[in-house]
C-alpha cells in the first residue's frame, strides 16, 4: 500500500485547476500604461531630435524607445513600436549627420 501511495504522488488531481491570467477587460486597473507614455515620449523627443538638431533629444528618444519596448507585452502592436524605435535611430543618425561633433550637454 506504502509504495503505490509514493508512485501516483499526493496530488488529488479532481482539485487541480489550470492558472488564467485575469483578463484586462474585467479590471482595466491591471494594464500598465508605461509603454503607451514611453511610446509618446519617445516619439517626441525624436521629432525634437529631427527638427532641432538636438542630439541629446534622439539618444533620450532611443531610451524611451528601449524602455517602451521592454515592458510592452507579446499581445500589442509592434508596427508601432518598430516605427517609433526607427524614428528615434534616424533622429541619432541624422543628428550626427548633420553635426559630426561629439554631444554638447544640454545645460
Amino acid at each position: 500500500m506504502m509504495s503505490a501511495n509514493n508512485m501516483s504522488g499526493p496530488q488529488r488531481v479532481n482539485k487541480i485547476i489550470r492558472y488564467k491570467p485575469p483578463s484586462t477587460e474585467a479590471n482595466p486597473t491591471l494594464e500598465d500604461p508605461t509603454p503607451d507614455y514611453m511610446n509618446l515620449l519617445g516619439m517626441i523627443f525624436s521629432m525634437c531630435g529631427l527638427m532641432l538638431k538636438l542630439k541629446w533629444c534622439a539618444w533620450i528618444a532611443v531610451y524611451c524607445s528601449f524602455i517602451s519596448f521592454a515592458n510592452s507585452r507579446s499581445s500589442e502592436d509592434t508596427k508601432q513600436m518598430m516605427s517609433s524605435f526607427m524614428l528615434s535611430i534616424s533622429a541619432v543618425v541624422m543628428s550626427y549627420l548633420q553635426n559630426p561633433q561629439p554631444m554638447s550637454p544640454p545645460w
